[in-house]
Parts: structure tokens; C-alpha cells; sequence
């Protein structure tokens, strides 16, 4: 999992560490490393923790941005990270952290989305995050993922198969999904 994660943050490092001006040229690649660390260590953290609730609501979201929970704590962890290991200012250490960690996580998730995505899927990324405690994990994004209307096909868990039939259009799709759970239809 690191490996995806890294090969996004390359993706999208260029505007937000290379291209910066308040990261040393000469820490780009250590700064890159550093957050592809951090956004795995963070996530295995946090179900250690016991917030299994937000990262199945991460993982089930349609959307990241910087009011999630999970981006919020990443993107605090990761700031402190730059600051401490690379000295830079806490302006850019968030300008850095605020950038990365929302494009990297939905990009992720995303693609995991994606039946098309080899190499990426849910539950490659719960039992990469999990550890021990990915039944758990699974359990909850299955439950989450069921209120918000993504059990495409009604067999009482969310999985790939799913996941293909929200993207496919199959069962009414992802967003007739949610709006008929928000409308009771």
C-alpha cells in the first residue's frame, strides 16, 4: 500500500513540495517520502486508536476534503512532521500538509473505487491499514457504507461487487443510492 501511496504523492508533489518555494530543493524527495509515511502511519494510527467510524466514513465518502476527520488529523500530523524533520515554517509545513493529504487520499479512494484499478480496492487498503483490527474495519465499512445507500446490489455488505454496480450504473448507482436514502424513496 505504500507503494500506491507513494506513486500518488509523486503525482501530485509537484505544485505542493517541487514547485514550492518554502521547501528546500534539496529535502523534495525526503518531504515526499515523509508524507507517503505519515498518510499510512496515520491512517494504521488512527484504527489502532479505535476511530474505525471515520475511516469507514473516509472510505465510503464520495468526497475528500479538509473538513473529514481523518484529513483533518493526517493533515495535523503531517504538518508537525515537515516542521520537526525538515524545519519549515509552520505556514508551509500546512500549505504542504492541506494540499497533499486531501488530493492523495481521494485519489486513493477513488481509484479503489474503480473496478478498472488493478492494485487498488477496499479491502487491499483496510488490510493494509487494519493490521489486526481489519475485521473490524471491513465491519464498519460495510455497515457505513450500507446507511448511505452504497449496498448496491442488497446482499447486506459493501464490496467490490458493489462498488462495480454503483460505477456501472447497475441497481440505480451510487448517487440514486444516497438520494433515495436521503428521501426515504
Amino acid at each position: 500500500m505504500l507503494d500506491q501511496i507513494s506513486e500518488l504523492v509523486k503525482q501530485f508533489g509537484g505544485d505542493a513540495i517541487v514547485n514550492n518555494q518554502s521547501v528546500p530543493n534539496e529535502h523534495n524527495d525526503a518531504v515526499m517520502n515523509e508524507t507517503s509515511s505519515s498518510i499510512l502511519s496515520g491512517l494504521k494510527d488512527m484504527v489502532a486508536g479505535g476511530n474505525i467510524n471515520d475511516i469507514a466514513g473516509l472510505l465510503n465518502s464520495g468526497s475528500v476534503d479538509s473538513s473529514n476527520p481523518v484529513v483533518q488529523k493526517l493533515t495535523e500530523q503531517l504538518s508537525g512532521n515537515l516542521g520537526q524533520k525538515f524545519g519549515l515554517s509552520s505556514d508551509a509545513a500546512s500549505g504542504v500538509a492541506g494540499n497533499m493529504i486531501p488530493k492523495v487520499l481521494g485519489s486513493l479512494i477513488g481509484k479503489a473505487q474503480d473496478p478498472n484499478q488493478p492494485g487498488f480496492n477496499v479491502s487491499d487498503i483496510v488490510n493494509s491499514i487494519g493490521g489486526g483490527n481489519s475485521g473490524g474495519l471491513m465491519d464498519a465499512v460495510s455497515k457505513y457504507g450500507g446507511q448511505f445507500g452504497l449496498d448496491q446490489n442488497n446482499d447486506g455488505k459493501v464490496d467490490m461487487s458493489d462498488a462495480t454496480a454503483a460505477i456501472s450504473g447497475k441497481s440505480g448507482g451510487f448517487l440514486s443510492g444516497i438520494l433515495g436514502k436521503i428521501f426515504g424513496k
